[in-house]
């Protein structure tokens, strides 16, 4: 029962960082490349794990078990979560507004859950069943407030749908997580792989299109912004994998539900962002079923 409480408190910190970062994160990404801006967050915060995690002794013979090295796992979560993803995201955030993006990477749990039932043999109650489908219905709502096209939101449909799937890898990432500290792997040795091997995926899209120069280019001000939001994501990241060590990942992920709340005041009060009454309903019933998931026990189901 202690873990469970720390679990969830992490995550429950993981939803309030999450809330503040997407709005934050929206105005930094306005004028900076998408794969410039992931790219060097995840190479400072991969290597700042790296570190946290040979002082905790999560490397080499000394660590035991949680020493073990699955590679396989992490080139898998480091390309999919840690490089992809955040490119689709991030790319996607620049054509929607915070609320909606906030929202709609917050159908992750729909896809954790599934896949952490299925290859995980996670649990998943009546209970939590019916908040999913309440956080589903939410969603589909909120997607269909439509909203026109403005200068800081220039297409919110096709960033919509970049959301959506940067979202759909993020939960096989989350089940690859899982998968791999469940076999010897510590969560600072997994959040490494996430940021470290993301990044040089992201390193070879930005050679790959010839874009590497655009580093060079970065004023003080995007530097400033980069800065702070690689902070943020630090702090999203240690929480999480934290909490997606104690808890099933299927909840872990459901109580980032609540983060979106946060993102949508402060993007409708600082940047006018619209948000219209079906928008609003939606996101009040996704609330309601984040915090029915928070208050389900971690379960798995016989044979893990």
């Amino acid at each position: 029962m202690q873990k469970e409480t720390i679990g969830t408190l992490a995550a429950v910190m993981t939803a309030i960082i999450s809330g503040f970062s997407i709005f934050a994160n929206k105005i930094f990404i306005v004028d900076l490349d998408a794969t410039v801006f992931t790219a060097v967050r995840a190479l400072i915060i991969g290597v700042a794990f790296f570190f946290i995690a040979y002082w905790k002794g999560d490397w080499g013979k000394k660590a035991g078990k949680a020493g073990k090295i699955n590679w396989k796992y992490l080139v898998a979560i480091g390309v999919i979560g840690g490089g992809l993803a955040f490119l689709l995201f991030f790319s996607g955030l620049q054509l929607t507004t915070s609320g909606r993006g906030a929202f709609l990477h917050k159908t992750l749990p729909l896809y954790t859950t599934v896949l952490a039932f299925v290859f995980l043999k996670e649990k998943v109650s009546q209970k939590q069943g019916i908040a999913l489908l309440a956080m589903l219905l939410g969603t589909l709502m909120l997607y269909m407030a439509s909203i026109p096209a403005d200068k800081l939101w220039s297409a919110p449909q096709l960033g919509d749908s970049l959301v959506i799937i940067a979202a759909a890898l993020w939960g096989v990432e989350n089940v690859l997580a899982k998968k791999a500290m469940l076999n010897g792997s510590s969560n600072f040795v997994v959040s490494f792989g996430r940021m470290f091997i993301g990044a040089i995926f992201l390193f070879g899209v930005l050679v790959s299109f010839g874009n590497l120069g655009a580093l060079l280019e970065l004023s003080a001000a995007q530097a400033v912004n980069i800065a702070v939001s690689t902070g943020l994501l630090f702090c999203y990241v240690f929480f999480y994998y934290w909490s997606v060590k104690l808890i099933n990942v299927s909840k872990a992920s459901s109580i980032l539900l609540a983060a979106p709340i946060i993102t949508l005041f402060i993007g409708s009060l600082v940047l006018g962002e619209p948000a219209p009454l079906l928008q609003l309903v939606g996101s009040g019933v996704i609330l309601a079923g984040a915090a029915v998931m928070a208050k389900s026990r971690s379960e798995f189901r016989e044979g893990v």
